[in-house]
């Protein structure tokens, strides 16, 4: 698991730029490979070791969670799980201060500004990588659904975007952003980075910013396309379904079903419907081929045949059943986040303070 945090101060609850000194900081508490800076200064992420279990990954997390937040108290930041930050400008820089991101500014101009976005990765392992790409073709029809479930981003520099994930808005600037393409095999995944590289669209192959990925350093898949959710449960229960969804297509892959060709339009305009409206009313059925507009609780019912037997091998059912069925009652993150912001007087605030990470007492 990546997590990725902004940084507010603690007492305007808007961004703050004390990455540097956080992040060293969280390392003294949880160690150097658990912590790390992200491209801007408001950002922190947190890293966790392999997981095996539904309690081991929770614990991790709210180990990560805590030790990141106790170091950003001791620069008087809180640590925020918001696809965006609340209150305050993201951008433009100050950037972190480093080589590769100084190259990015040259190449890509004002598209790295206001790029404080944070999101939720999951490695799944699959070793084989024609068994990880042909996997990712299995998958990528059942993110703009993952989008729509955990959105998480409704405000932006103390407005209200009209989204549900603004981050993912943001994020889609990047030319190698979005929706994978359908990759026939290994050769045809590289020539396709080679010729993102090439072109210029992507620095290296560390730049492929789709929604789900064949990872570029480890032997695994990465899911890339939440929003950090506002806590440890929601979050474990979103990476113990990835897990099944990606177990289920492992299976598909070693079956020999030919997964689904949707379009790369079809998707990216079922991800921008998940990022405007999150999940309530309809998106495009993009995991099967006629595509069929579906209500999202149809969506997640059609989900849920597809992974309750991988999440039941692991006992993990009960877990993302509860959560799935408190999105469907109560909306994502960002309905939160706007219900915390109508119900108090000091709106936004209240919103940075309700996400804010607890410190034990």
């Amino acid at each position: 698991m990546e997590e990725e945090f902004v940084l507010a101060d603690r007492h305007s609850r808007s961004v703050v730029y004390r990455a540097v000194s956080v992040v060293g900081a969280a390392r003294a508490h949880l160690g150097g490979p658990h912590v790390t800076p992200e491209l801007s200064q408001s950002q922190v992420e947190t890293v966790s070791a392999v997981c095996r279990t539904a309690a081991e990954l929770e614990s991790e997390i709210l180990r990560l969670r805590t030790g990141a937040a106790a170091a950003a108290a001791e620069h008087d930041c809180l640590l925020v799980p918001s696809g965006m930050a609340v209150l305050g400008r993201p951008g433009p820089p100050p950037l972190l201060d480093q080589a590769r991101y100084r190259a990015l500014v040259r190449r890509f101009g004002p598209v790295v500004h206001g790029q404080g976005v944070n999101s939720c990765h999951v490695h799944i392992g699959v070793a084989d990588k024609e068994e990880a790409i042909q996997t990712v073709n299995h998958l990528r029809g059942w993110m703009p659904l993952l989008l729509a479930l955990t959105a998480n981003s409704p405000y932006c520099d103390g407005a209200d975007t009209g989204y549900a994930s603004w981050r993912s808005m943001v994020w889609s600037r990047w030319p190698s952003a979005g929706p994978p393409p359908y990759l026939r095999g290994v050769a045809h995944y590289e020539w396709m980075v080679d010729q993102l590289v090439a072109s210029g669209a992507a620095m290296d192959p560390a730049m492929l910013y789709w929604h789900i990925r064949p990872s570029a350093h480890l032997p695994t898949i990465e899911a890339r396309v939440a929003d950090v959710m506002p806590d440890a449960r929601t979050t474990t229960a979103y990476a113990l379904l990835v897990r099944a969804l990606v177990g289920n297509a492992v299976e598909a892959v070693r079956a020999g079903e030919r997964a689904p060709e949707v379009p790369d339009l079809l998707l990216r305009a079922a991800s921008w419907q998940a990022a405007r409206h999150g999940p309530t009313g309809t998106l495009p059925g993009t995991h099967a081929r006629d595509c069929a507009p579906m209500a999202v609780s149809r969506l997640i019912e059609e989900l849920w045949k597809r992974v309750e037997p991988q999440l039941s091998r692991h006992g993990d059912d009960q877990r993302v059943s509860d959560w799935l069925s408190d999105v469907q009652l109560q909306g994502s993150g960002a309905a939160r986040q706007r219900r915390i912001a109508r119900q108090h007087e000091d709106g936004l605030r209240a919103v940075v303070d309700d996400l804010a990470v607890e410190l034990p007492s």
